[in-house]
């Protein structure tokens, strides 16, 4: 077994029951950024444009919107979602150390650390008992078991 299939494998045996709810506000509210973000593009395409490389504030943003407007719906219902949340990382780890930290600490701050430390405990410990990826799970067992008897 790899390391990837043993790190699932215990996040799925450790998993407290709470982070079913947190995973449904994560997206959410990651899917609410989104709109926000596509409804006040020139905003976002402003604030990542200091990055000074050609087109990188036109290219984030719309990388930004895009990958907010499919993944957020995505770690709500629980389906794929930890390749869901490595999508998500690269922008949290943006918005925290590259938009965020120069402005110092803020509300914005904090809450784009708490969705960072969302992302990251999905990717260990999955979406939970109450998602998509937990029911196609129970079902590629069941098909397993009667595969061998």
């Amino acid at each position: 077994m790899n390391v990837i299939t043993r790190i699932e494998d215990w996040g799925n045996s450790h998993r407290p029951g709470f982070l079913d709810i947190f995973r449904i506000i994560l997206g959410i509210y990651i899917t609410y950024k989104g709109a926000v973000f596509a409804s006040n593009i020139e905003s976002l395409e402003l604030s990542v444009e200091g990055l000074t490389m050609l087109f990188t504030g036109v290219v984030l943003a719309h990388y930004v919107i895009f990958a907010h407007l499919l993944c957020g719906p995505l770690i709500v219902f629980g389906l794929l979602t930890r390749i869901m949340c490595l999508v998500q990382l690269p922008i949290l780890l943006g918005a925290v150390f590259l938009i965020n930290a120069p402005k110092g600490f803020s509300l914005e701050m904090e809450i784009s650390l708490l969705v960072l430390a969302g992302l990251i405990i999905f990717m260990i410990f999955g979406a939970g008992k109450f998602s998509i990826d937990e029911k196609r799970r129970q079902e590629k067992l069941m098909t397993q078991g009667k595969g061998t008897a």
